[in-house]
């Protein structure tokens, strides 16, 4: 079965399809809207420790699942965290491990690609508003409302993402996903290079006490009073911020690692997608919105803020930080900017289409190779199948007020919980000895002994903070019933899925309850 699997055709393809993974709307979006709602250099400070002491272990724990998957044929993550928890546990009692891993990825995957997909699509429908200058001389806000109200006009940008996303994984590992991904990252990285080279020359284009180095030394000036008095809260928005920044949890890096052979490097291969990751969101997403946002305040902060000084300016922009801010506010800034703003909004919302659509097209891949693998689906057609799928799933994103918040809520949590699994299974269960020898399996570097430890004992506290954090608002927030309606259906399909799965290739070995198939 490993011979028939797709594998990486180069070094490069696979580094550059993990880092468009990684790299997202989080990075340019969900980064500079957690710094500037979290005291700006207050923020750097825990997410820096969450970066070195949660992040990096959690990547290669990841990455080696994922290649020790693929040795059996296995790319999903059901099969293949059966397969490490029975290094510890005997089959029958693994298989339960198994079935809630692969259900607890299933689910996670296609909540959220429901609403994530669509913010891909108001991206591609933005990149095309701001080349035509479609929302300049009208109220942005109420352009974006709007176009949220056209649902036609929503489903069409939608749609031909989704299109795309489905060419490109039809079309396999090697022959699409990193084909597209070889082209579309330089371009991502090119273009954010492009616009901070712009914002650095900007200076102070609308008054002369306002500029970009005022953005530039709101994010790296270390704010430790701020720090002190809100250390709970700046935590929790950073280690959550490392696990959305990462793809952590989402069963994704342990796909694209099963495309691997059984020696290809993951030590070195995982550090190369920390730090391509890291650049796009440290260097380059935090060089673009924070900055030009603050250059442009006195046309988008209210004049009687203004009147209160920068440190009020700076927390105003900072509370009005998040996703629309990138629909409403900076299209304020484009406009503002006169005919070149039509270019730089251009290539700003091009630049969330692609870093979106690189991270959607692995999540697709999962779940095609579900069927493939699990269900011997073609993959031309499984690839049809999951269209299918995120249309019906995100159709309650567009008609039904809250959804997404209470989806998003949940997959902040899940994202976390199936993290936790992560470092269970594929550390404790597949025994932490195992792990450290598969992790230096054709490793090209040594990573240092200090990390085992960190794996072992820092890493799973430090991920306790997200998991408290994200569990306690679910808690005190009662969700819909289209909601909850949905998750449980994802749960009930994805266990079936994880179910069927494994017993499928392991009947044997699970009825005599003792392993059978080794490699």
């Amino acid at each position: 079965m490993e011979a028939q699997r797709d594998q990486w055709a180069t070094k490069l393809g696979l580094i550059l399809a993990m880092a468009g993974n990684a790299v997202g709307l989080g990075n340019f979006v969900r980064f500079p809207t957690q710094v500037a709602q979290n005291g700006g250099g207050a923020f750097m400070v825990p997410y820096f420790i969450a970066l070195f002491f949660l992040g990096i272990p959690v990547m290669w724990v990841e990455w080696v699942a994922g290649r020790y998957g693929g040795k059996y044929g296995h790319g999903t993550l059901g099969p293949t965290y059966y397969l490490m928890a029975r290094e510890s546990l005997k089959p029958r009692s693994a298989f339960w491990f198994g079935v809630i891993s692969g259900m607890l990825a299933f689910s996670l995957t296609v909540l959220l690609n429901s609403y994530y997909l669509h913010l891909i699509g108001w991206s591609a429908a933005y990149t095309y508003f701001s080349a035509a200058g479609s929302y300049f001389g009208q109220p942005t806000g109420e352009f974006f409302s709007n176009y949220l109200s056209n649902h036609g006009q929503v489903m069409l940008f939608w749609g031909i993402t989704v299109i795309l996303l489905a060419i490109a994984v039809g079309q396999g590992v090697s022959k699409g996903i990193e084909r597209w991904v070889k082209v579309m990252m330089p371009l991502l990285y090119v273009f954010a290079i492009l616009m901070i080279i712009y914002i650095f020359t900007l200076g102070s284009p609308v008054d002369p006490n306002w500029s970009t180095i005022d953005g530039f030394r709101f994010i790296w000036t270390p704010n430790w009073s701020y720090l002190g008095d809100h250390l709970w809260q700046v935590m929790l928005a950073a280690t959550g911020q490392i696990f959305f920044t990462l793809s952590l949890g989402m069963s994704i890096i342990q796909n694209y690692a099963s495309y691997l052979g059984p020696k290809d490097d993951v030590a070195l291969s995982g550090i190369a997608t920390v730090s391509l990751n890291e650049f796009a969101e440290v260097v380059l997403g935090g060089s673009i919105a924070i900055p030009l946002a603050t250059a442009y305040a006195p046309k988008i902060v209210p004049p009687d803020v203004l009147q209160q000084g920068k440190t009020a300016a700076l927390e105003w922009i900072g509370q009005k930080f998040g996703l629309g801010f990138s629909y409403t506010s900076l299209p304020n800034v484009f406009v503002s900017m006169g005919d070149i703003g039509r270019l730089f909004g251009a290539l700003w919302f091009l630049l969330l289409w692609f870093a979106g659509f690189t991270s959607a097209i692995a999540m697709y891949n999962y779940l095609v190779a579900m069927l493939e693998e699990d269900m011997h689906i073609k993959r031309s057609v499984g690839t049809w199948v999951i269209f299918l799928v995120y249309l019906i799933a995100g159709l309650p994103v567009i008609y039904i007020d809250g959804y997404m918040d209470q989806v998003d809520a949940w997959v902040s949590f899940q994202l976390t919980l199936l993290a936790f699994f992560d470092i269970i299974i594929a550390v404790y269960l597949f025994k932490p000895d195992n792990f450290w020898r598969e992790l230096h399996e054709g490793a090209w570097i040594k990573v240092p002994e200090f990390y085992k430890w960190v794996t072992l004992y820092i890493a799973p506290l430090l991920l306790l903070i997200p998991m408290i954090g994200y569990f306690k608002p679910l808690v005190q927030t009662t969700l819909e019933w289209p909601a909850r309606l949905a998750i449980i259906l994802m749960w009930i399909l994805g266990a079936i899925e994880s179910y069927y799965a494994i017993k499928k290739k392991y009947k044997e070995e699970l009825d005599k309850n003792e392993v059978i198939i080794k490699v």
